[in-house]
């Protein structure tokens, strides 16, 4: 993947199963965001190609393809209207808007707008203004939101940027029991940090410098080798109850 005679993706082989859930680390400027964009039929690849649920990039209609996959990012966030009710930026999911306009929602789209609210523990903040809410909450909404069509692949893009403490491990619990959840899609989670990688996540894709460090099941691609190389010094990763720690060796 080249953009602007730099070269962001270099030689990623990368395969995805419905099963999996995987989480995608590397420093600042690895390629992190331009794969998921990739994956998420944002963008087209420069040169190899790109297969999204059976679907080859260049040769589906990604308008079609989109409502098939659940995104966060902070792009989707900012284009959101800050008046906007909370439980209209669910809702509008299911016709692929960023605002309410005059078009009907039926009762099944209440329902499972309301259902996921309730469900990531939010029922309470339906008709909050998106603006009011805290970081946090609007983490939540944006899940809710990308579950709305009930996607076969979910993506988020550092879902916990910007969370206090509290907020992140209330964020990374829930995350945690959508893993868990077998009716949960395919879940790509790209984050800098080994401390924010919910219980439950089986895959991991490190990234350097636009390259694969390592890609594989969980304790086989993250370890303090692929961490040191990837971020380019000594660190020691350490491992307890399902979470992860990093700090220099």
């Amino acid at each position: 993947m080249v953009r602007g005679g730099n070269r962001l993706l270099d030689k990623v082989d990368w395969q995805v199963d419905a099963d999996q859930r995987w989480v995608v680390l590397g420093p600042n400027g690895a390629g992190k965001t331009t794969l998921l964009n990739l994956a998420a039929a944002r963008n087209h690849p420069t040169s190899g190609t790109v297969e999204v649920l059976g679907e080859r990039l260049g040769k589906v209609d990604v308008f079609e393809l989109r409502p098939r996959i659940g995104l966060t990012t902070t792009a989707v966030a900012e284009s959101l209207p800050g008046g906007e009710a909370a439980i209209d930026v669910v809702r509008t999911a299911a016709w692929g808007r960023v605002g309410r306009w005059t078009e009907d929602y039926d009762e099944l789209d209440n329902e499972r707008a309301e259902g996921l609210l309730r469900w990531l523990g939010i029922a309470q903040l339906a008709e909050r203004r998106f603006a009011t809410l805290s970081e946090g909450e609007r983490k939540r909404v944006l899940i809710a939101r990308a579950l709305m069509t009930d996607p076969e692949l979910l993506m988020l893009d550092e879902p916990a940027a910007g969370l206090d403490l509290g907020a992140r491990e209330a964020l990374v619990a829930t995350l945690g029991g959508l893993a868990a959840d077998e009716g949960s899609p395919a879940l790509i989670l790209v984050t800098h940090h080994v401390e924010e990688i919910p219980p439950g996540f089986t895959h991991a894709l490190v990234l350097s410098a636009g390259s694969v460090v390592a890609a594989g099941p969980l304790d086989e691609a993250l370890t303090s080798e692929t961490l040191s190389k990837a971020f380019g010094l000594p660190l020691t990763l350490s491992a307890n109850g399902g979470r992860y720690s990093a700090v220099a060796a």
